[in-house]
């Protein structure tokens, strides 16, 4: 299997999701994710990018679009995207991230 850099995006927002009080901000998740992957494959680059969903890129459509989806379906954020897959949400699993990664050549 070759090798395929990925883009990991996490959308959240600076109040926390009220069904997720108890978990950690979406900053604070989007950090701790970075260097969790970071750890897991530290000679594999990968690329984060944090999406603030009532403040997305404005050059950005697809994220826009994204940003907006995530506040009219009420879905729980921070909400993890790979490559345009949902692979957490609220409280994201490692083991989800990992298993998509790996669907990309990640080991």
């Amino acid at each position: 299997m070759t090798f395929r850099q990925v883009e990991i995006c996490v959308y959240g927002a600076d109040i926390v999701c009220p069904s997720c009080v108890q978990l950690p901000s979406s900053k604070e998740t989007y950090e701790w994710l970075e260097a969790a992957i970071k750890r897991k494959y530290p000679d594999q680059p990968f690329s984060m990018t944090y999406v603030d969903i009532f403040n997305p890129p404005e050059e950005d459509e697809e994220k826009r679009e994204f940003a907006q989806k995530v506040i009219e379906e009420d879905l729980f954020y921070p909400v993890v995207v790979i490559e345009g897959v949902i692979v957490g949400e609220g409280n994201p699993k490692l083991k989800a991230i990992y298993a998509e990664m790996e669907k990309y050549g990640y080991r």
